[in-house]
């Protein structure tokens, strides 16, 4: 899990082991929620409430209500939960019923995001996941019942054995559905896991790189017919929908994260937590220990924590890619006046530079602050307007446009 707060008043909550043996109730997650809420405990508020949380990770629904419950009150206790304050929660068909979101949302839980994948039952095994088509079902209709007027639906593109037309089945099938958001995500292929040892990307069952760029350019179109908006590469919203917590990520705000591999971003300190069960237990003890004067005979190894050493904070180059990084995501892409004030002119001249090839294909446009785009190819930045990807083809391409960047400023 992990929860994430901005300036923090945001919390994210994210590492539930996986595949308890004994669901919701084992002894395993109620370990882990107690060393979970020691962490939050032990760190040091700033004085905002949250303005967000979000319980992410693992498979946050096999909480039982009383743990997420404690989790919810630990956090209040610490830091403040706004009024307003978007509780997001991330569930998955097959590990829920209805009592249990009814118990979720009394909590406080307002908005969940349930992970489909797909409406395929063979395109479900192949990805590994263990609920069918009737699950999903059953879990949407679950969550109306419960009251969950804000829910999103996750999708995912490039699956093994995954056509064009199952792919527009599914977004056809999850617009039927009527969610408030929708996240449409490519299929990722880690080389170290079990999955990426069995597919190589580009090989056959997975999808073609051609494919898989038609599916994208499929989900933009269906979605926003559909009247949703594009306002971030991977997700859509109705009016009024848009994640809040995610969001702040884009917007490279602070937040808090907690709980097995969560990372934080704290005045440009970012911190992320180890990834096993063993060596983040013994962490949050050394700083429970350390809170006391103390220490472990053996403590956690700071490498394994983070590639920063704790309490250093991102070069300004550094703070410059992530901003444009995460600010380009959004539709609505950077404020020039507000990047040339934080980082220079010299700098956004540096960035620019790289950036007009990109302008050129058509990737990479430059808006007014009336929203009219500037077609001119310029020679150098406006002092006002905004820097943004054009949708859906500099979406598309974004990861191209960004490893232009960061290579400029190596």
């Amino acid at each position: 899990m992990s929860i994430v707060g901005d300036r923090p008043p945001v919390a994210r909550t994210d590492g539930l082991p996986a595949n308890p043996l004994n669901g919701s109730n084992s002894g395993t997650i109620a370990h882990y929620v107690e060393i979970l809420c020691q962490e939050i405990r032990l760190t040091e508020a700033t004085g905002k409430p949250l303005d967000t949380v979000f319980f992410g990770g693992g498979t946050p629904s096999l909480l039982s209500v009383e743990q997420l419950s404690r989790i919810l009150s630990t956090l209040e206790q610490q830091f403040g939960i706004a009024p307003q304050a978007e509780i997001s929660m991330e569930i998955d068909p097959g590990t829920f019923d209805l009592s249990q979101l009814q118990g979720y949302r009394a909590a406080g839980v307002n908005r969940v995001s349930i992970g489909v994948q797909a409406f395929q039952s063979e395109l479900l095994q192949a990805c590994g996941r263990s609920h069918t088509v009737a699950d999903v079902y059953q879990a949407v209709k679950w969550v109306q019942e419960a009251g969950f007027e804000n829910f999103s639906l996750d999708l995912i593109s490039g699956l093994p054995h995954q056509t064009l037309d199952d792919w527009q089945e599914s977004l056809a099938k999850a617009i039927a559905l009527a969610p408030t958001h929708l996240s449409c995500y490519d299929l990722t292929i880690e080389p170290v896991t079990a999955f990426g040892r069995q597919y190589k990307p580009g090989m056959q069952p997975l999808p073609s790189d051609e494919v898989t760029a038609e599916m994208y350019r499929t989900a933009q179109r269906l979605l926003t017919a559909a009247g949703y908006a594009h306002y971030e590469i991977s997700n859509y919203a109705k009016s009024g929908y848009q994640c809040r917590h995610n969001r702040v990520y884009w917007e490279n705000r602070s937040f808090y994260g907690f709980g097995m591999g969560a990372t934080s971003y704290l005045d440009g300190n970012r911190l992320s937590r180890p990834r096993k069960t063993r060596e983040y237990y013994e962490w949050v003890e050394e700083e429970r220990l350390k809170a006391k004067g103390l220490r472990l005979k053996n403590e956690v190894d700071p490498s394994d924590l983070s590639p920063l050493p704790s309490g250093s904070k991102l070069q300004p180059s550094d703070v410059l890619l992530d901003t444009l990084m995460l600010g380009l995501r959004l539709a609505e892409g950077l404020s020039l006046t507000a990047l040339i004030e934080q980082f220079g002119r010299a700098a956004l001249e540096r960035v620019w530079a790289c950036l007009q090839p990109f302008q050129q294909k058509g990737w990479v446009k430059i808006s007014s602050n009336k929203k009219e785009v500037i077609d001119a190819l310029l020679a150098t930045l406006p002092e006002t307007g905004r820097l943004q990807l054009t949708d859906p083809e500099g979406f598309l391409f974004s990861n191209v446009i960004l490893v232009a960047l960061f290579e400029e400023f190596e």
